[in-house]
């Protein structure tokens, strides 16, 4: 059972969390070791909050999962594990990342209650809702990003970096709705409700607006933020990211990948360099860079 509540609390998907560490590498905060080990416990109460998310969502898709080609293979939909014991951690996770959090900075308890609220909304109402659905996916990741902000004295970082997470997040929402429509196809709406209100011709339509515009804020970034060096050697890693957008693109049109983008930048050798190169490049930049 405990094996089957670990794999319910999906510490693969942690990953997620790491935007919490988007304002002390951007705000060149990196070598501060209080700051960094603010922001570390505020990754692990995320990693925590998030958990308490996913085990409430199982519950709530507990019959549509059963459905489901591989999501029935999953702890709760298999029967192994009680659906009382995913309840109470669940509490106990959710309880006490709030309540770490307030403890840790009251700014941030306040982020991680905000994550929890809309989330717990999301898993009773907006998932069905297409367009929100993704819409508050991102906002979960502008949440991290705002939490990582709460947690240190910022002093050059960059607006801008909301506006590309809300773009990226929207760019890997989409395209993980195309990808779960793809492989369920006719099926889709039995299994994820909200996949009725999608086509595979509006997703493309809307994946190419958001592409391009994360695309276009990325650069502006990376020449106008007050945070970069004057030389705007961080225009250079423009391409890199181009490159992983297009790659991601080519994985759900081409391979009909892309249903877990988490997963899948761990797993596509191409994309996990891409990602790598592009960290080095920029945190060069940020630290190394006149």
């Amino acid at each position: 059972m405990f094996l089957s509540l670990l794999s319910s609390l999906r510490p693969k998907q942690w990953i997620k969390n790491g935007f919490v560490f988007a304002a002390l590498v951007f705000d060149g905060q990196f070598t501060n070791l209080p700051a960094l080990f603010h922001t570390m416990l505020g990754f692990v109460l995320f990693c925590l909050a998030s958990s308490s998310i996913y085990l409430i969502n199982d519950i709530r898709d507990l019959e549509e999962d059963r459905r489901h080609p591989t999501k029935r293979n999953r702890p709760l939909p298999s029967g192994r594990l009680p659906n009382r014991v995913a309840w109470g951690a669940a509490a106990v996770l959710g309880a006490g990342s709030i309540g770490g959090g307030y403890l840790l900075e009251p700014v941030f308890g306040g982020v991680v209650l905000a994550y929890v609220l809309l989330f717990i909304f999301y898993s009773y109402r907006l998932k069905h809702v297409p367009i929100l659905d993704v819409f508050a996916i991102a906002a979960g990741f502008v949440l991290r990003v705002a939490g990582g902000v709460a947690l240190i004295t910022v002093m050059r970082f960059s607006p801008w970096l909301y506006v590309c997470t809300t773009l990226l997040a929207l760019y890997l929402g989409f395209g993980k709705r195309r990808a779960e429509l793809q492989l369920l196809a006719e099926s889709a709406g039995e299994h994820r409700r909200v996949l009725d209100g999608y086509t595979l011709p509006l997703l493309d339509q809307l994946i190419i607006v958001v592409s391009g515009a994360t695309i276009m804020a990325y650069s502006l970034y990376t020449f106008s933020a007050e945070n970069l060096p004057d030389s705007h050697l961080m225009m250079l890693t423009i391409p890199l990211v181009m490159y992983g957008i297009f790659r991601y693109l080519w994985l759900i049109q081409v391979k009909s990948a892309g249903g877990a983008p988490d997963e899948l930048i761990l797993t596509d050798r191409p994309l996990l360099a891409t990602f790598l190169l592009w960290g080095l490049a920029a945190v060069g930049v940020l630290y190394l860079g006149t």
